[in-house]
């Protein structure tokens, strides 16, 4: 007998919440943010309104499915399941911070602040979860199927990101690598730079789009289902021993970037999160491209 599916209810710790555990009392709270010019009351609000959309999302879960709930600083710990349906309830960032967790299962975003977030994954409101989720259920529903990059080290590391992965110093200080391009005829080149950026479609929403914006590109930005990455080397510099004659492209669907690392520690990691990354070091290669797993955000 197959089993009911599971709704996962994704959230993360609300600003006011966090207050609460640095300073103990909500006037302890009120104090610390008024002598920075903010009032509490504001903050306090918003973690209502958050409190209020799980609410809402979890009582609109069918009651012969099961459900759990999964804080975002448990996400590593959380075992998915094939049958599981993901509600996303907060932030367009958190919709990629469980991305990389996930293998198919459908993802409904739920904005618990419109107005506040840009809504580009986050595209549904708290009244609307009982209909997606039945909607689901009766495999129904249309769902985008968003592209995802992936960086695989050469002693089997492997990231998965929906929006970008970086690669450079912790610090964002000088990295020294050999790039090059798979099937661009073995062309390398020796780069020291602040990093190289590969995004998604998604990503150009973020990060990817202010360098694109800055270098003034003339790539056409990806769209978030389209099977294209684009890349960019952050501040290369020449000299005798480094060029800067690869600084930007993009990559198909069965193209990849691939990155020798010439620096005692480099590391990947994934839509801003450094505290998940890969560990690289001298003669090291890692190499960047599409993935070929999908997030599927329902629409």
């Amino acid at each position: 007998m197959s089993l009911a599916p599971r709704a996962v209810l994704v959230h993360r710790t609300t600003e006011y919440e966090e207050l609460l555990a640095r300073h103990g009392t909500h006037g302890q709270a009120a104090f610390f943010l008024a002598s920075r010019g903010r009032d509490v009351a504001e903050v306090a609000e918003r973690h209502g309104r958050t409190r209020r959309a799980l609410a809402e999302v979890s009582s609109a879960v069918p009651q012969a499915w099961r459900q759990a709930r999964v804080e975002r600083a448990d996400l590593d710990r959380f075992l998915f399941a094939p049958e599981d349906v993901v509600v996303v309830v907060g932030q367009d960032g958190l919709v990629a911070n469980v991305a990389k967790y996930l293998d198919g299962q459908p993802v409904i975003g739920i904005d618990t602040d419109p107005g506040r977030n840009p809504g580009v994954l986050v595209r549904h409101r708290p009244a609307q979860a009982a209909v997606l989720l039945a909607s689901v259920a009766a495999t129904a529903t249309r769902a985008d199927e968003l592209t995802m990059v992936e960086a695989v080290a050469d002693d089997t590391q492997r990231l998965v990101a929906l929006n970008e992965i970086y690669l450079g110093t912790a610090g964002h200080q000088t990295a020294r690598y050999r790039l090059g391009l798979e099937g661009d005829g073995g062309v390398v080149e020796a780069q020291a730079s602040s990093g190289v950026l590969v995004g998604t479609g998604t990503g150009a929403t973020g990060w990817l789009r202010s360098v694109w914006q800055e270098r003034g590109a003339r790539l056409p930005l990806p769209a978030p289902t389209e099977d294209r990455l684009l890349w960019f080397v952050r501040e290369a510099w020449p000299s005798p021993a480094t060029g800067t004659a690869l600084v930007a492209g993009e990559l198909t669907a069965s193209a990849a970037l691939t990155l020798m690392v010439e620096s005692d520690r480099l590391i990947a990691f994934g839509d801003g999160i450094e505290t998940d990354a890969l560990e690289l070091t001298w003669g090291q290669t890692v190499r960047v491209g599409a993935c070929a797993r999908r997030l599927r955000l329902v629409c």
